[in-house]
């Protein structure tokens, strides 16, 4: 049976979904701090002075009805555009499964399947990228979809050029391997320290 792994990686609009959840939690604490005070017998006018939950309480009770169309179709596209917001930004907050990694198998092998492992295609990836004079070490990341390479330069030079060198090694060293043409993603990992005065 396959595993399965939850995605945890998040976006902006997420960190608003998180951000609009912890504000919901600590008015609940904050409340639940009110009840214990007044549980102890502290003096309700004291209570209301720190939260206002006796004069938020007053307000809301004097509301009225509203007369007329325009009020209620304020109040109704307003609940419409709440809804939508905090849906949606919940919908975010939802975890994402995805099939985890597995083998690799390849067709065409001459007395049954040949299987490769996802870290030898890593190791593929790992050793073509090195083979470019300016990279200092690399790191691959094989998914289900594509290959992730993580590159630290030792000069800052021409960076453009020593990624895409960096890509198209990677995908000749998966054909002469007869490994399956994968998208690759290189991304620039940082610096040598020994060479940070060609950073300036």
């Amino acid at each position: 049976m396959l595993r399965q792994r939850i995605r945890t990686h998040t976006s902006t609009v997420g960190l608003a979904g998180r951000l609009v959840l912890v504000v919901v939690a600590l008015a609940c604490v904050w409340y639940g701090l009110m009840l214990v005070l007044l549980a102890l017998k502290v003096a309700p006018a004291s209570v209301n002075a720190i939260s206002g939950y006796r004069t938020i309480f007053d307000w809301l009770s004097a509301l009225a009805p509203p007369t007329g169309s325009t009020p209620r179709l304020l109040v109704a596209a307003g609940g419409l555009l709440a809804f939508v917001l905090f849906g949606f930004l919940a919908w975010t907050q939802l975890p994402r499964p995805y099939l985890a990694r597995g083998d690799v198998r390849l067709a065409g092998a001459p007395n049954g399947s040949l299987t490769i492992e996802p870290r030898a295609i890593e190791r593929v990836a790992e050793a073509a990228a090195v083979g470019n004079r300016d990279v200092g070490a690399a790191s691959g990341r094989y998914g289900t979809d594509d290959l992730a390479v993580l590159v630290r330069l030792t000069r800052a030079r021409d960076v453009p050029a020593a990624l895409a060198d960096v890509r198209r090694r990677v995908h000749d060293a998966l054909a002469t391997h007869d490994l399956p043409d994968l998208p690759v993603n290189v991304t620039l990992g940082g610096f040598d320290r020994r060479h940070r005065r060609e950073l300036d």
